[in-house]
């Protein structure tokens, strides 16, 4: 009985080592991917994929790295620290245009909302002629405060853009009533909202979406298999938000993002969506934009901006 006991610890010792062996094999055949985040929603599928493990599940290693503002994220990529983030299809088309080779992989769900502060009387964009509204320059911000503009009928330049590129920065001008009104983007908005603040409009009332995923060409290259272990982990962390209630997990969201804690109770979170990619007219629209402001020399084809081998 002792030397059949032994024997079968032996085994069991021997299954557990191959199994260990076999999960060190699968980590050790992929390298480790860092990736760019932003205090928005968009972020908050890649903080539960890592809290909760998916990303383990897959044999990966990530660093989520939090920026404050797009210029700080785009250096980084550009600068080679990240090998990809949470991004727009302007950044995308700028990267192009200063010769940084970096592609779209997919969208992402984030949502942006032009919002009045609380002693603003402004019932439409309209009543904004003139008026001070926060932005981001030349950026995803810009373009859909452009956007609003042009659904409300006025042009760009009835608008007195008042350039603040750090988010935190912005909302708190705008709850000090230094600006009449900011495009924010979700959970921000949420706290300007509670904090008094009215919506004008918004990205989702306009049906657009210029949010994506982008990686260095680098990164799809010799790090395929990596991204892919990132989109699947990505997915679970999809399945996640759409079972789980929130009061389950957003006081994780709030300690690892740094978002503000009034957004308890008050935060409407968009539906995420497994990773899908572009769609060509939205990817148009932009280019339009960017072409009518001159800040791109050429019109960029799709498939010179979008690399849809990750995704369906």
């Amino acid at each position: 009985m002792l030397v059949i006991t032994v024997a079968l610890l032996l085994v069991m010792t021997g299954c557990a080592n191959d199994k260990k062996e076999n999960t060190a094999q699968k980590q050790g055949q992929l390298q480790s991917i860092t990736i760019g985040l932003m205090p928005d929603v968009d972020s908050i599928p890649f903080i539960i994929a890592q809290e909760k493990g998916y990303f383990k599940e897959e044999g990966l290693n990530v660093t989520l790295k939090q920026f404050k503002s797009a210029m700080e994220r785009d250096s980084a990529l550009q600068s080679g620290n990240l090998d990809g983030a949470v991004s727009d299809m302007l950044a995308e088309a700028f990267a192009k245009k200063g010769g940084f080779d970096t592609v779209i992989t997919s969208l992402t769900n984030g949502s942006y909302k032009l919002i009045a502060n609380k002693n603003e009387t402004a019932a439409s964009v309209r009543d904004l002629q003139g008026k001070d509204v926060a932005i981001s320059k030349n950026t995803i911000i810009e373009y859909v405060t452009d956007r609003i503009a042009a659904e409300g009928g006025l042009s760009a330049n009835d608008l007195n853009k008042t350039v603040i590129p750090q988010i935190p920065a912005r909302l708190e001008m705008l709850q000090n009533n230094k600006i009449a009104a900011a495009t924010l983007p979700d959970p921000l908005a949420t706290v300007a909202i509670k904090n008094g603040g009215h919506v004008i409009n918004t990205s989702e009332q306009l049906g657009i979406n210029p949010g994506v995923m982008i990686f260095t060409s680098k990164a799809v290259n010799d790090k395929e298999k990596e991204i892919q272990a990132m989109y699947r982990a990505y997915s679970k962390a999809v399945d996640y938000l759409a079972r789980e209630p929130m009061d389950s997990y957003i006081d994780l969201v709030i300690e690892k993002t740094g978002f503000p804690k009034e957004i308890k109770g008050a935060l409407v979170l968009p539906q995420y969506k497994k990773p899908t990619a572009p769609p060509k007219k939205e990817v148009d629209d932009v280019i339009a934009w960017l072409q009518a402001r001159q800040l791109i020399d050429k019109k960029y084809e799709y498939t010179e901006l979008v690399d849809t081998r990750f995704v369906r």
